[in-house]
């Protein structure tokens, strides 16, 4: 994996960072948390009209299209979308696109590190919360980090159909996951909250991470509901049956899970499972749904 140039921040983004370590995250993400559950009428309304005129959110697409169709800012920033809103890749041998958003990074997996942003690596075991077995099964594989901002679609989809095996939760920082402090912040998305999904495909394991973030208030799948809070200060792992009773399906295209508010989706595949798509690099926008890559066995 070729390095990437990385530039010495300014005096002024050096304090930029350094308030991002001295925030208290958890109270910032815990008080963002209880507001965006108020029911407050006119006011969560209003509330609503601005974040979406700031962050020029496309309500156009979404089932209730209007601020006032929502009781609470969570029911708005998790709105679904009208069908037919994002087609899904119908072609069998390619993947779809998990999120909308834009490419933070993705490639190769250089035996077990990968690129987070400019002069920024990180390992599938720091990534994987020390889980060595899972690591081992991705080593010189393929990835892509999906960022998503507040303007985004924020429920997650499956990129193929798969079995649902393990998930993780493991505790860690809030820090805010924008490509300014992926740039600045070692290891980020491998120290910040998250949520691991591990699934089985019929070209093998696959992987699908949901990174918290501040503010970031909570995550959530199909199968488990919300997820946190509560926040365990310790790895927290479930084990699901792949065959016979009480077996989680899910299709390609599928919602799998969601954030309230913006963050930060990772996908990893084995070795010699998937081309990615060509374009898919740094800062391309993304569409759930499109062409994430093609099969190869």
């Amino acid at each position: 994996m070729a390095l990437k140039a990385y530039s010495t921040p300014s005096y002024w983004q050096r304090v930029k960072i350094a308030l991002h370590y001295l925030l208290p995250q958890l109270a910032i993400t815990r008080a963002a948390g209880w507001l965006a559950e108020r029911r407050w009428g006119s006011v969560t309304h209003f509330i609503i009209k601005a974040f979406a005129k700031q962050y020029q959110v496309n309500l156009a697409e979404a089932e209730k299209s209007s601020p006032s169709d929502y009781a609470t800012f969570n029911e708005f920033f998790i709105r679904p979308l009208k069908a037919g809103a994002r087609p899904i890749e119908a072609a069998p041998d390619y993947l779809c696109l998990p999120a909308d958003g834009r490419v933070s990074e993705s490639g190769k997996i250089d035996a077990n590190r990968l690129i987070q942003a400019k002069g920024h690596f990180f390992t599938l075991e720091t990534l994987l919360a020390e889980d060595t077995e899972m690591a081992a099964k991705f080593q010189d594989g393929d990835f892509i980090t999906t960022y998503l901002s507040p303007s985004d679609y924020h429920r997650v989809h499956m990129p193929c159909d798969a079995t649902l095996r393990k998930m993780a939760y493991v505790p860690g920082e809030l820090f805010s996951v924008n490509p300014f402090l992926a740039e600045h912040v070692p290891n980020l998305f491998a120290r910040n909250e998250r949520l691991i999904c591990e699934f089985e495909t019929e070209f093998g394991p696959m992987v699908q991470i949901l990174v918290g973030a501040t503010v970031t208030a909570s995550m959530s799948t199909v199968w488990a509901g919300v997820v946190n809070p509560p926040r365990p200060d310790e790895v927290v792992e479930y084990h699901y049956n792949t065959e016979g009773e009480g077996v989680i399906r899910l299709s390609k295209g599928e919602e799998m899970g969601a954030f309230r508010l913006g963050s930060t989706v990772i996908n990893l595949f084995p070795k010699g499972a998937v081309v990615l798509e060509p374009h898919l690099q740094a800062g391309e926008k993304t569409r759930m749904g499109e062409k994430l890559g093609r099969l190869l066995k």
